[in-house]
């Protein structure tokens, strides 16, 4: 298994308890988990991630996307019920609530919630919307038209995810290996027919079936195979702000705001992360964060007036002309499980049980 990410970890995880052999490669395996204090530094998909989790509120109702979506949302409560543990607690945070930044909007909120109220979903009025607050409280934003308000969406803390997979692996037995792979060969009688995976320490080790969960990286360890799989960098930017508020005013805020695409959530007694940002390339913009903070003009006075305290940005990684996520058995032994771009968090458990159902296609029980 190549990668740590929420995908490689859980799938790794997630293999072990098939009863696989299973080694988890990534360099970062020997690094502590928390955010790089640099703001120049990219960091990977999940160290970046929100860990939202928007599955019932898709709006595609049929397709690989949305069976995906549904698949993990119907997996993450036993995720979380297995996972969690007193030295590495683990909690899938609820609701979500999003708001209609137009009445054309709100109809189809409207709409998606007749078709799904037993997955949890109600639309709401913007009368509700003020009803709901009082003068005491942190004010949402108000856009005018209302909302959706997802009950079983919301979010899980993807550095408590990675603690808990972290602990649950080695309770697994599985071998964690903090090197990166810089080439792959294809298995020949020479390695006992089994596949060869360089490293960067100068070592190798040997595999009888590779599973990718590279992100970026995927591509380039799949060309010199004769896999075309390109992927754009798309960058997002997070800001971490400190309101002035009693922890009283927050009662009414929901695990997970959305207005106009970015999120709003609460973390801490005066706390809020507003992201993320959409940005192709590498190099984050600086007029970018100020743009996302103005919430198209929708932003209350508290949220302008709010300290930054930290920042970072991350990169997702979006598949070039083919829909996220890339999962495909490529050849025997070869298996690609990459490019979530928005979604790796949410789409982990999914990919997990899409990854074993491949493995218990092949007659070779031991996975790396």
């Amino acid at each position: 298994m190549i990668g740590a990410g929420a995908v490689g970890a859980g799938t790794a995880w997630h293999l072990a308890r098939q009863g696989h052999d299973v080694t988890l490669i990534d360099p970062s395996l020997d690094a502590p988990l928390q955010r790089s204090n640099s703001h120049d530094q990219a960091l990977n998909g999940t160290a970046a991630s929100l860990g939202v989790l928007m599955g019932n509120v898709f709006r595609r109702s049929s397709g690989r996307a949305w069976r995906l979506r549904q698949r993990s949302m119907e997996l993450w409560p036993q995720w979380v019920e297995k996972l969690n543990h007193p030295e590495s607690p683990l909690r899938l945070d609820t609701p979500l609530i999003q708001l209609a930044s137009s009445s054309l909007e709100s109809e189809r909120m409207q709409s998606l919630a007749k078709q799904r109220p037993e997955l949890g979903l109600e639309s709401f009025s913007s009368e509700s919307t003020e009803a709901l607050q009082t003068s005491d409280q942190i004010p949402w934003p108000n856009p005018g038209h209302g909302g959706l308000r997802s009950q079983n969406d919301g979010r899980i803390d993807p550095f408590a995810l990675q603690r808990a997979l972290r602990r649950s692996l080695k309770a697994e037995k599985v071998a964690l290996l903090p090197a990166r792979v810089t080439t792959l060969h294809r298995p020949n009688p020479g390695d006992g027919n089994r596949w060869r995976l360089d490293l960067n320490t100068g070592h190798n080790t040997y595999c009888d079936v590779v599973v990718i969960c590279t992100a970026l990286a995927s591509a380039q360890l799949l060309q010199p195979l004769g896999h075309a799989f390109p992927m754009e960098a798309v960058l997002g930017q997070v800001l971490d702000l400190e309101v002035s508020a009693t922890t009283k005013a927050w009662d009414h805020w929901p695990a997970v705001l959305v207005c106009n695409g970015i999120n709003l959530i609460r973390h801490g007694d005066n706390r809020l992360w507003l992201g993320a940002t959409l940005e192709q390339g590498e190099e984050p913009s600086a007029n970018e964060p100020s743009i996302m903070r103005r919430l198209d003009g929708l932003a209350p006075n508290w949220l302008q007036q709010a300290g930054v305290v930290d920042q970072w940005h991350g990169l997702r990684a979006r598949p070039s002309g083919r829909p996220a996520p890339l999962l495909e058995v490529l050849e025997p032994g070869l298996i690609l499980a990459s490019g979530h771009y928005r979604n790796g968090v949410l789409l982990a458990p999914a990919t997990a049980d899409w990854v074993g159902q491949q493995m218990m296609s092949t007659t070779k029980i031991p996975a790396s």
